[in-house]
């Protein structure tokens, strides 16, 4: 049984290949093309998917499409390569909660989506027994905490519906001061939207009500201070509001782009309200294409087994051949690692002598979120790993902090991380005697980004952990998206070279070849 989803087709499309219940391959368009299609199939994304499954468009059985599709949309035309398949349409938020719930390790949950909007929707609350789920209540736009949460990222001077992640760190610099007027906002039956002027560009859209009651006139006279207390208020709020809707079962998954918000997916953790809490790792629109195929595989296909979640390393890789090919072309000089030992033990002595190194391997990971297949990794030993990593590197503002992966069994020995650091899906705290070594990660209140990592999950990058653990003493190392700012993740050899050249990372690792500025 071949069941292709797809989704995101307004924004971030992405295409899945589920497989006599297996996920074959996951991937966003965006990674492929390197560039942003709205209102299109992502025919790139559908190519690889079949490609990576050994099959064409005569094999696949069901195609699981989710809505909402572009304006105009003609289904049968657009997909009329698949001439044999069934073509099934998922409601937007169905296929949200299909990819948290049905991904899940829970028989029973109460499942929350949440977004900007989606179908004139921006949420819905959903229960979830064996492999269905009934939906229990609707959330209808304009009433959107997304949306919300997006006003107060634009009002900070970052960009609504892109920068929310920048408002999430932020905020864990600052006191909620003005929870309060959020509260307000959220609290009643709908969104009091006196406090907003739908007729303003500027300023979040907010209206004269919230300024005043914020004692300024314009987000020109806050403070630094201030904007750190206002982030800090917008979050507490999202946590408050998502505890209030999560009520009705003892374990919790969360889909839509809300759930990105891995601040709020840590206060759901330590809240002591729930048995176990599962976020959706590819939680954006392009998760829909897994949700509706999931959704497809149980509702329609009539299969029985639940869909394991996995490592999220879903994309295409890339042979030997492939790399030194590209690498050839491109007239550099590559170093032949032609064993493991030898691949981790270079590996190990550049993160020794304090480089950064760029490491691709195996399958493109699925989702945002760079999982050890396209990272770039840092010592922690190294005091400027910080600002090499996020002012010479990424090019951004030093409360983004990045991740410090670690080996899943010796995880607690640093780190109070919860299961979802599986997926680099929330925020852990660094344990005591430990907290001045990974000072530059830290976010605040001893906070940290981390990434757990198991054997089963990512063997070799989990063997690189242990080696530099062996050589140093600390099988630790600090985790970031290997893309130039503002790009998705490195897909092909190509994409890695000239992300590895325009930046400034030391050294590569690709498949077996070392390439050394």
């Amino acid at each position: 049984m071949n069941i292709l989803g797809i989704g995101g087709l307004l924004s971030d499309a992405a295409a899945v290949l589920i497989q006599n219940g297996q996920v074959t391959a996951a991937i966003e368009e965006s990674k492929l093309t390197r560039r942003s299609q709205s209102g299109r199939l992502p025919d790139a994304a559908i190519a690889s998917c079949l490609k990576l499954g050994g099959i064409t468009a005569d094999d696949v059985d069901y195609v699981a499409l989710a809505r909402p599709l572009p304006t105009g949309a003609v289904i049968p035309l657009a997909l009329q390569s698949f001439g044999n398949s069934r073509i099934v349409t998922v409601d937007h938020h169905a296929a949200h909660a299909a990819s948290a719930y049905l991904a899940s390790p829970f028989a029973e949950a109460t499942v929350i989506t949440l977004d900007c909007e989606g179908d004139l929707r921006c949420g819905g609350k959903w229960h979830g027994t064996g492999n269905h789920l009934t939906l229990d209540e609707e959330i209808l736009y304009p009433d959107s905490i997304g949306q919300l949460y997006g006003r107060v990222t634009q009002l900070l001077g970052f960009t609504a519906r892109a920068d929310e992640h920048r408002l999430q760190w932020l905020s864990a610099t600052g006191e909620p001061r003005w929870l309060e007027i959020f509260e307000d906002i959220t609290g009643g039956h709908s969104f009091d939207r006196t406090y907003f002027d739908f007729g303003r560009q500027g300023n979040g859209g907010f209206s004269s009500k919230f300024f005043d009651r914020l004692g300024i006139l314009t987000a020109s006279e806050l403070t630094e201070s201030d904007r750190a207390n206002l982030a800090a208020s917008i979050q507490r709020a999202l946590e408050n509001y998502v505890m209030r809707l999560a009520t009705g079962a003892k374990n919790i998954c969360l889909a839509g782009g809300v759930a990105w918000n891995a601040l709020l997916i840590s206060a759901l953790e330590h809240s002591g309200r729930y048995e176990g809490v599962f976020a959706q790792p590819a939680a954006g629109n392009a998760g829909t294409a897994l949700g509706a195929a999931l959704q497809v595989w149980h509702e329609s296909a009539g299969g029985a087994a639940r869909v394991q979640d996995g490592a999220y390393c879903l994309g295409p890789q890339f042979s030997a051949q492939e790399i030194k090919q590209v690498f050839e072309n491109c007239k550099l000089r590559l170093h032949l690692l032609p064993t493991v030992p030898e691949t981790l033990s270079n590996a190990v002595r550049l993160l020794k002598a304090n480089q950064i190194v760029a490491w691709m391997q195996g399958r493109m990971e699925f989702g945002p979120r760079a999982l050890g297949n396209r990272s770039i990794l840092a010592s922690p030993h190294d005091p400027y790993s910080a600002e090499n990593l996020n002012a010479f590197i990424k090019h951004r503002e030093s409360s983004r902090k990045f991740a410090a992966s670690v080996p899943a069994e010796l995880a607690e020995r640093y780190f109070e991380a919860g299961p979802n650091a599986r997926h680099l899906a929330t925020v852990s705290r660094v344990k005591e005697p430990y907290q001045e070594q990974f000072r530059g990660a830290i976010l605040a209140n001893d906070l940290i980004r981390v990434h757990t990592v198991s054997r089963d999950d990512n063997p070799l990058y989990w063997q690189l952990l242990h080696a530099f653990g062996e050589a140093t003493g600390l099988p630790v190392l600090y985790n970031t998206s290997f893309n130039l700012f503002g790009e998705p993740l490195v897909c092909t050899p190509r994409d890695a070279v000239r992300s590895f050249y325009s930046s400034g990372i030391d050294a590569m690792i690709a498949g077996n070849f070392l390439l050394e500025k």
